[in-house]
């Protein structure tokens, strides 16, 4: 026994030695990755923020803004995509944006259609993949809700479920590939039809992916179902701003686990991602704050809610590339743009963004991934200026065209499937809340 154990222990010993010996000789280190209990515990917190930012951040947001009888049905619709966009991608919505197969505009890897390949074990980075994964659904479960600001009140609750499920499939899905998965928007070695080579569009935390995805399909949805009876009459007023302020609060505390997050741990990454997304955020305030004040002689709640929020959006594909001074300028030029989209360019156009879903997440979206390009903090391996700007117009303009004929796609399949995308004029006129879901917000009890 004695005699064999020293024989194990001597081969154990030769062969360490062996494999030290190579990777000195071959100029190789052999790095082994094991699992960060920091970095699990800060991503396991993260994802609990972005779920947070939909439920009950968002409802709140929206369900506020709307007139009291359809309060419940912007709540429902929240809730719908927290567990219809949950279950696409677990059954191949992961396969579809992470599978390193495909093409440069759908990734695919059937081991990953259910999540069979799951385990405990499985690392992603060094958090389990079962951590990022999850991570992951939070996006892809907010996205198609800011869509539904930019039409609430009026369209069809079966119209909105197919429409938003078509458009996740044909635009989130390979948006995230392109942007994350190494697809189109990566121009590799010797680059593609879009992108030079070496040439990268840059996207922390879903400046792309998200908000101007979202925010242009908003808009052609918003055109498509057309204007709400009475736009733009002074009877839209929101029904409940202290559900508005609620809302935005949690929003912003949410959008820590968002940009934060997005670095995939608890690292140099994450910080400056959280400071520079605290810095727009209170600059878009204090500028859309003063704008009113100038403008309207009176600052606003809804305001300086959508304000901050205008800076958060901005904020999320330069979060973790810029510096302060960046992050300032971002959220003080986005408030500025998206001030304006959201007060006059609508009204200007004639089209019935109920929420200023295009007029903040779409505008605040484009404005920031422009500027990521601009504000590049020294040493981040990424040179700022004209050459890096143009690359982010290039994914702009794809983004958006992208997403535009994707929702076009959608709502014209919902349109046909529904018998129309929108209610009747009674059912509009009495409210969604009980005519599409058999409740009131506000009934009596009798």
């Amino acid at each position: 026994m004695h005699s064999n154990a020293t024989r194990t222990k001597t081969a154990l010993s030769a062969a360490v030695l062996l494999l030290t010996s190579s990777s000195f000789l071959f100029g190789q280190e052999t790095e082994v990755v094991t699992l960060d209990t920091g970095d699990t515990a800060w991503m396991l917190t993260s994802t609990l923020l972005v779920l947070l930012m939909c439920l009950p951040g968002l409802a709140l947001f929206y369900g506020g803004l709307v007139r009291s009888k359809n309060v419940l049905s912007i709540f429902v619709q929240c809730f719908a995509m927290a567990g219809i966009m949950s279950l696409l991608w677990v059954v191949f919505g992961y396969a579809v944006a992470a599978g390193e197969g495909g093409n440069a505009y759908f990734g695919w890897d059937s081991s990953l259609v259910f999540l069979s390949h799951m385990k405990e074990g499985l690392l992603s980075g060094t958090i389990p993949e079962s951590v990022w994964v999850t991570f992951q659904m939070t996006f892809i479960i907010i996205s198609p809700a800011i869509i539904v600001g930019a039409f609430a009140e009026r369209m069809k609750f079966s119209a909105i479920l197919i429409f938003t499920l078509i458009w996740t499939v044909l635009s989130y899905l390979p948006m995230w590939h392109m942007v994350w998965g190494g697809g189109l928007f990566h121009g590799g070695e010797e680059g593609n039809w879009l992108m030079g080579a070496h040439e990268h569009a840059l996207d922390f935390a879903g400046g792309n992916v998200v908000h101007i995805n979202a925010g242009v399909a908003g808009l052609i949805a918003c055109i498509m179902v057309g204007k709400r009876k009475g736009f733009p009459g002074p009877v839209f007023v929101p029904h409940n701003v202290p559900f508005v302020l609620i809302g935005a609060a949690l929003l912003w505390v949410g959008w820590f686990g968002f940009n934060a997050g997005s670095a995939g741990a608890a690292n140099g990454s994450a910080g400056m991602a959280m400071l520079t997304t605290q810095i727009a955020a209170a600059a878009a305030l204090v500028v859309w704050m003063v704008l009113e004040w100038v403008i309207s002689k009176k600052p606003t709640a809804v305001g300086v809610a959508t304000g901050a929020v205008a800076g958060l959006v901005a904020i999320t594909p330069a979060a973790g590339s810029t510096d302060v001074p960046g992050a300032l300028a971002i959220g003080a030029i986005s408030s500025l743009v998206c001030y304006f989209a959201a007060t006059k360019l609508k009204h200007v156009l004639g089209y019935d963004d109920s929420l200023d879903v295009f007029g903040v997440h779409g505008m605040g979206g484009i404005v920031g991934a422009l500027l990521t390009g601009v504000f590049i903090r020294e040493g981040y391996g990424v040179d700022g200026g004209f050459a890096q700007f143009w690359v982010q117009a290039k994914s702009v303009i794809v983004t958006g065209v992208w997403s535009a004929l994707a929702a076009f796609v959608g709502l014209v399949v919902a349109k046909v499937l529904c018998g129309g995308l929108r209610v009747d004029t009674d059912v509009e006129h009495q409210g969604l809340d009980l005519n599409d879901h058999g409740e009131e917000a506000y009934g009596s009890d009798s």
